[in-house]
């Protein structure tokens, strides 16, 4: 079921939401894999609150929605691949796929500030829970986003 999704068109809305703050290019997608329905979208919103990522304002959204869903089949899609604190809550909610476009190597390339532990590990490190990453999805894109954003915060755009 996840393999005839089109990996880029929702990544594409991520990366739209991403505009909301072109600064922290963070944006976030859920996608119910059976119906092709987006059912949340977020973005990042740490200039609030610190911990409120783009992949935390999605699942809070999806929390927020009326409607229960079988977790298992969602997908969350990102333009950068999730931080530990982000894929710990992407476990704790349940979903099993996650897609993302830029690496956290990528943006460390850059001089984002990131806590050097990816994705790929947390899951391996929770062996009581199952998810899938694929990354790359839209990958130039999504860098140009953060090589933009680097370029501004730099004073070079």
């Amino acid at each position: 079921m996840i393999d005839n999704l089109d990996h880029e068109r929702y990544m594409r809305r991520a990366i739209e939401l991403a505009a909301h703050v072109p600064d922290l290019p963070f944006g976030a997608v859920i996608v119910d894999a059976g119906s092709r329905q987006i059912v949340a979208e977020g973005w990042n919103k740490s200039s609030v609150n610190p911990t409120w990522h783009g992949e935390i304002d999605a699942l809070n959204r999806l929390a927020e929605s009326p409607k229960r869903f079988d977790r298992s089949p969602l997908v969350l899609y990102t333009t950068a691949e999730p931080c530990p604190m982000c894929q710990g809550a992407i476990l704790w909610s349940g979903i099993e796929t996650v897609v993302y476009g830029t690496s956290i190597p990528f943006l460390q390339s850059l001089g984002w500030r990131q806590i050097d532990i990816l994705a790929e590990e947390v899951v391996r490190r929770s062996p009581s829970w199952r998810c899938t990453l694929i990354g790359g999805v839209l990958e130039q894109e999504c860098n140009a986003l953060f090589d933009a954003a680097s370029q501004k915060r730099l004073g070079r755009s």
